[in-house]
């Protein structure tokens, strides 16, 4: 069992950065690929960014790619997902995923 906690999201004007977090316990999950996820209002849970367990691999859609960077700290059991030049349509539930354990959530709004 793994219990996923992402924090970090909030209110803020286009352009401007965020940083999320998500804390693992339970388990340890260095060894897994790490993810995140993000589903906005009306729309299907959609691929933002993941991480290998080692971070010598990062994968990002297209529509992040050049504004947002994953990372991880394995000694914390930690992801983050570095968010800059942020624009509205960036607004959603941002989800952390790790080897199919789901965590709650951390809204991000940005505004026009």
């Amino acid at each position: 069992q793994v219990q996923l906690v992402e924090s970090g999201g909030g209110l803020v004007q286009a352009g401007g950065s965020l940083r999320l977090s998500c804390a693992a316990s339970g388990r340890t999950i260095s060894s897994y690929v790490m993810g995140w996820f993000r589903q906005a209002l009306g729309k299907e849970r959609e691929f933002v960014a993941a991480i290998t367990w080692s971070s010598d691999s990062a994968y990002y859609a297209d529509s992040v790619k050049g504004r947002f960077t994953i990372s991880r700290d394995n000694a914390r059991n930690t992801v983050y997902l570095q968010m800059n030049s942020l624009k509205p349509e960036d607004t959603a539930v941002y989800y952390c995923e790790v080897a199919g354990y789901w965590g709650q959530g951390t809204q991000v709004t940005v505004s026009s």
